[in-house]
């Protein structure tokens, strides 16, 4: 008789729908994770540079590699590639969790209100910087950003550094940092201080090019957009305010450089 049973009368068995509710990863996941998206930009600017590197051919030496790897094109073409790298390894990062990109990493624009105490907050820290640094008697600006700014000049790729700095630069650090670093550890134990605290400690870490100066003027900025990043609930508005800090520090690096 079963073989008289018409097809349609057969039960089939529903597939079952993944129950597994959205979830945020918490200290150490968020720790392992943000160690797999570094590894991803250490990777994708390290291909630019060995890109450089392999073109020169069997004549290349050791001092024309550090000319070549300190150059201000090669550093601004590894800062570019950092960007889509790390948004891969992002990606990558947050699709277990079940909650969309965007929201993971709070993409979102805030108010303008938001925007302008924004700007004013950091123009008032880095100007008590600035203030500090001319009282010490030191530059007002890093030397490592006034030679890579003639680099770039000499090789016709200022445009290109602007790019990097000022576009790219902000738009991945913010996005490792105040995204996905704040968003896991403001989770977990640490509560929303200690993310801010720790996010900006491993986003000053980025910057081993500058001194112990610098050191405490860029861990102070991620404070700042790390207090942001929680009050406004925009990791945008940090990107464009860290966008906007770069490309005043750039202006003022050429501007004292031209004037030098």
């Amino acid at each position: 008789m079963d073989s008289l049973t018409p097809a349609s009368a057969v039960a089939v068995p529903q597939a079952i729908p993944d129950q597994r509710p959205p979830r945020v990863w918490k200290f150490w996941g968020t720790a392992l994770w943000g160690l797999f998206i570094f590894v991803g930009m250490f990777l994708g600017q390290v291909a630019v540079i060995v890109y450089f590197v392999l073109r020169k051919g069997g004549s290349f030496d050791v001092a024309e590699a550090i000319h070549v790897v300190g150059g201000g094109l090669t550093i601004s073409l590894s800062v570019i590639l950092g960007l889509p790298a790390v948004l891969l390894a992002t990606w990558i990062a947050i699709r277990p969790t079940r909650i969309s990109f965007t929201d993971y990493l709070a993409l979102r624009w805030t108010s303008w209100r938001n925007f302008f105490i924004g700007v004013a907050a950091l123009v008032i820290l880095v100007g008590g910087w600035d203030l500090l640094s001319r009282a010490l008697g030191r530059e007002v600006t890093p030397g490592f950003m006034g030679e890579v700014l003639k680099s770039a000049q000499a090789d016709g790729a200022l445009w290109l550094l602007v790019i990097a700095f000022c576009v790219a630069a902000p738009m991945w650090e913010e996005i490792f940092a105040r995204g996905f670093l704040y968003r896991g550890w403001s989770e977990s134990r640490l509560g929303v201080a200690g993310a801010i605290f720790l996010s900006s400690l491993a986003w000053t870490s980025l910057h081993l090019q500058y001194d112990w100066f610098c050191f405490g003027e860029v861990f102070s900025i991620g404070l700042l957009l790390g207090y942001l990043r929680y009050r406004t609930n925009s990791t945008w508005l940090t990107i464009v305010l860290h966008g906007i800090n770069n490309l005043a520090a750039t202006i003022q690096t050429f501007w004292l450089a031209g004037s030098g």
